[in-house]
């Protein structure tokens, strides 16, 4: 296995993205949500992948610096485009697509348009379509950056840690004392590229009908405790993909693949080996 080497810059569809390569094997490209760097892959599921035996890359999307955060605003096909782009710069492909959250609708759309881009696909903590309470969180995301409103950092924590990690988590508490640390000492910053992505989720048509075009072997993943995208939108996509299988991962909440990282890469290792 290759030593990890500082991030490196692609310039692709007009843009830059930052990534990250470690590893040698089959290409797995890994597509982070909302707000968050291609980095936090690295905790967990970066170097599991790349001990058994893969090319891992990682990168971070669009709006998240020192990617491009072209904060006058962009569309889920721009940020599929960036993905294809990428794979294509490799010079891996078809590769192995693995999402999360928004990087999961990202996936989906990769592989709905691009299948020959993508060998197979997970998607993890995915949804199909917009809810309310989705649409009113995104909405209120939006409007304390635009209302230039700050929360004390003690309750910011205390709010990421509820929509994000499992009650199971958070009744041991010393454990959660420890993920309340951890989330206050790294805080999600909005920077006017971050908000460029919360503007994705105005609107979110709904494509679980479209998904029944997708061709290419996929497993989706949804995590029983989470709040943010609960399991049943996951489920959703998995039925609407045909031939997908589908895995639910317990005690986890949207940050299942922090909190159960050993059940994660389980299922991510023993999917991904069937497709090579």
């Amino acid at each position: 296995m290759s030593a990890a080497r500082g991030p490196k810059i692609a310039q692709v569809n007009g843009i830059d993205i930052a990534y990250d390569e470690v590893g040698v094997g089959p290409l797995v490209v890994m597509v982070m949500g909302t707000g968050s760097p291609g980095r936090v892959w690295h905790a967990h599921q970066q170097p599991a992948l790349a001990k058994a035996g893969y090319r891992v890359v990682t990168f971070d999307n669009r709006g998240i610096a020192p990617s491009s955060e072209c904060a006058d605003g962009f569309t889920h096909d721009d940020m599929v485009a960036d993905t294809a782009a990428l794979i294509e710069h490799l010079g891996g492909g078809p590769a192995l697509v693995v999402g999360t959250s928004l990087g999961a609708r990202i996936t989906q759309e990769l592989t709905l348009a691009r299948p020959d881009l993508v060998r197979a696909a997970v998607m993890i903590a995915t949804y199909g379509r917009n809810t309310p309470l989705q649409q009113a969180i995104s909405t209120g995301e939006r409007a304390l950056y635009d209302q230039k409103i700050t929360l004390p950092p003690e309750y910011e924590a205390a709010i990421t840690a509820h929509l994000n990690l499992s009650p199971h988590t958070l009744d041991d508490d010393r454990t959660a004392k420890d993920w309340l640390d951890v989330i206050g000492f790294s805080p999600q910053t909005v920077t006017p590229g971050v908000r460029a992505q919360l503007e994705l989720h105005d609107g979110e048509a709904e494509r679980l009908t479209a998904y029944r075009g997708i061709t290419r072997p996929s497993m989706v993943i949804g995590f029983a405790d989470d709040r943010t995208l609960p399991p049943k939108l996951a489920r959703e996509v998995a039925d609407a993909i045909p031939g997908a299988r589908y895995e639910e991962v317990a005690k986890a909440g949207h940050f299942g693949y922090l909190e159960q990282p050993a059940e994660v890469n389980r299922l991510l290792l023993d999917f991904l080996a069937g497709q090579v």
